[in-house]
């Protein structure tokens, strides 16, 4: 079953339009950032399927991702570096994301749903719903958005830090990623408040 706009038809008769969905990527990675997405769908343009990034695969997210590209009224992405993470921790981090991710927004929205029960404050009404990226239209397309966006992130700083295989597993704690850790230390994407690097190196 995949997403539907009821709540944001909801918005619209209340005259609380436009209505952004946020989600981020990230929040449990050893190394890379935490990113978060804020759309804005156009409601007589709402792409067919969209549903919970993790549900899908990574063609049909590449897909989807396109199609909101060309069809959202407004698309913010934002981030926090993983310094940002080791600083402020990784739940200050997310929601400081999420505010990053509503700013950028061309279009400023009078309410925002959030994936989750942890919600950013923000100058506009925010409601927070547990599994909300497989139940609302807006908050689906933000984490196809949010995941899609990191994975590139990821893949580039493979590139840049190819011992690591962050294209493969996304800076997840992978086996093969701490195996790379273990042999190589950490790189300056790592997250040194994340164990298992926490106690072991120091930024």
């Amino acid at each position: 079953m995949t997403a539907h706009f009821q709540r944001e038809t909801h918005a619209i008769s209340k005259g609380l339009w436009p209505m952004a969905g946020i989600d981020e990527v990230g929040r449990g990675p050893l190394a890379g950032p935490v990113v978060a997405a804020a759309v804005i769908l156009d409601p007589e343009a709402v792409p067919d399927g969209l549903d919970d990034s993790k549900k899908l695969s990574a063609a049909r997210r590449e897909e989807l991702f396109a199609i909101i590209a060309q069809s959202a009224l407004a698309i913010g992405v934002a981030s926090a570096t993983a310094v940002e993470i080791d600083t402020i921790n990784i739940r200050q981090a997310t929601l400081l994301a999420m505010r990053r991710a509503v700013a950028a927004l061309a279009v400023q929205p009078l309410s925002v749903l959030v994936d989750g029960n942890d919600p950013p404050v923000l100058a506009c009404s925010c409601e927070s719903i547990i599994g909300g990226d497989a139940q609302i239209a807006s908050i689906a397309a933000a984490s196809i958005v949010a995941k899609v966006t990191r994975d590139a992130m990821m893949a580039r700083l493979c590139q840049r830090y190819p011992a690591y295989g962050f294209s493969a597993h996304a800076g997840y704690g992978t086996p093969q990623h701490r195996a790379a850790l273990h042999a190589h230390g950490p790189c300056p994407e790592h997250r040194y408040s994340f164990a298992p690097v926490k106690g072991v190196w120091r930024r």
